[in-house]
């Protein structure tokens, strides 16, 4: 019992102060998962992608800057007229 106890105390301290092991033991446990779910979305934004273009269509990715603020109407110069009769 007492050999049992001083595995998992070492084991532990590994964990606590080895930033090595510590992230060895992350990706043994969840890194290759995680990795696999990234490629997994990125392939399904690629055909999103392709299925949204059409073949022979033009396609813009970004908005110019600003857009928002230059689609508002801040008024302007006034110029003053003559109505003619």
């Amino acid at each position: 019992m007492k050999v049992l106890f001083n595995i998992l105390f070492i084991f532990l301290l590994l964990i606590a102060f080895v930033p090595f092991f510590r992230r060895f033991l992350f990706h043994l446990l969840v890194g290759r998962q995680l990795i696999k779910q990234q490629e997994k979305a990125y392939r399904a934004q690629q055909q999103a992608e392709r299925a949204r273009t059409k073949p022979g269509g033009i396609r813009v990715d970004t908005a110019p800057p600003n857009a928002n603020e230059s689609s508002r109407f801040k008024g302007g110069e006034y110029v003053d007229y003559e109505e003619v009769k």
